[in-house]
């Protein structure tokens, strides 16, 4: 591991001064903190940019929830803000944007069905369309939990297979799906090869994309994790797809730290402390050429563009915890509970030993 002096800086100020950067993923196991720290990340962007859109492609959308405010599918701008914009994106087909005549719509879902992420693949790719077309300086993803999130980057690919699976169709089938787009009345738009038109136009804008995901100079992903066993795992995990993506990675972000704010009592705490530092070792071992941000846990949520905005201080600057300094009584009462419970273990330990002389 590196000395504490060659560590990169705790913050996250490394993203708000990379001012080429057009897509910014959040991502990590269920449950770390993903949209309050998607959420906090858009506010300071948008600070620094000209205008910044926050997408939440969780099917458990929370971004509502974190800004206190109903988002949609439509980009919404986020009240006290004149250039942050956000908006909930379901990865499932929208029946509405592919349902043709009757019968059609079976035939689609069981085409959907055959290529397995083809549905999500060409919702996500419809959004993407609609996001080119939007003049927004900076998009942050608050993305689903990590496995949601890297069907998502295997999209180009996924919706490839979908095209050859297709084209494989048409040339075994061409003439008994045209004799059914007839039977069902189906006209041109909803044909065979208006549905090939348009995944290959949604290949085209995805393809487009992937490349600019590809680019460390548009794109980074920022990894958020509790310091605990599976969070470290999945995390690491995550880390080595994006590699193997050839996905940008070099934030991490350990929401819900357990700091020795002041003279902690509680033997649960102490241990819960223990095992997060273990953890915490852990990961600057593992990523010591990361900006490794820790942030504290509260006790309570962070709800709110109040909250949000007083919460992203830690995001800038390494979280001090405070130390209070008793007066001379309550220093000397604690020095006499001290004393107290040293004398009660060691009565304890006299016991043990009888006992044991005893046996």
């Amino acid at each position: 591991m590196a000395d504490n002096h060659e560590l990169p800086e705790a913050t996250v100020q490394n993203i708000l001064d990379q001012e080429t950067l057009k897509w910014v993923f959040v991502g990590g196991k269920g449950g770390v903190g993903k949209t309050t720290c998607s959420s906090i990340l858009s506010i300071l962007l948008a600070r620094v940019r000209s205008s910044v859109l926050i997408i939440s492609t969780d099917p458990a959308h929370n971004l509502s929830d974190a800004f206190q405010q109903r988002f949609t599918k439509t980009p919404t701008l986020v009240n006290g803000f004149n250039n942050l914009y956000a908006m909930e994106v379901d990865p499932t087909v929208e029946n509405e944007d592919v349902n043709g005549p009757e019968g059609m719509d079976g035939l689609f879902s069981d085409l959907a069905n055959a290529i397995p992420g083809i549905d999500e693949a060409m919702s996500f790719a419809e959004m993407l369309k609609l996001v080119q077309t939007m003049d927004y300086s900076c998009i942050v993803f608050d993305t689903a939990p990590t496995g949601h999130t890297l069907r998502l980057l295997q999209f180009p690919s996924t919706l490839e297979k979908g095209l050859a699976k297709m084209m494989s169709l048409k040339s075994k089938f061409g003439g008994l799906l045209s004799q059914m787009t007839r039977m069902f009345g189906i006209d041109d738009e909803f044909g065979e090869d208006a549905i090939l038109g348009r995944l290959e136009g949604m290949k085209d804008v995805i393809e487009q994309v992937n490349k600019q995901f590809k680019d460390p100079d548009l794109t980074t992903f920022v990894c958020v994790c509790i310091p605990e066993f599976l969070s470290l795992y999945e995390t690491e995990r995550l880390v080595q797809e994006l590699t193997k993506f050839e996905i940008d990675t070099h934030n991490i972000i350990i929401n819900q730290v357990i700091f020795d704010d002041e003279d902690v009592q509680s033997k649960l705490l102490k241990a819960r402390m223990r095992m997060q530092q273990k953890y915490i070792d852990q990961f600057y071992m593992l990523y010591d050429d990361f900006n490794i941000t820790k942030l504290p846990l509260l006790p309570q949520e962070v709800t709110g563009v109040e909250a949000l905005q007083a919460f992203s201080l830690h995001f800038l600057s390494p979280y001090q915890p405070s130390r209070k300094r008793g007066t001379v009584e309550e220093l000397e009462q604690r020095i006499s509970m001290l004393k107290k419970q040293l004398s009660e273990a060691e009565s304890e330990l006299e016991k043990l030993w009888k006992g044991g002389d005893k046996a």
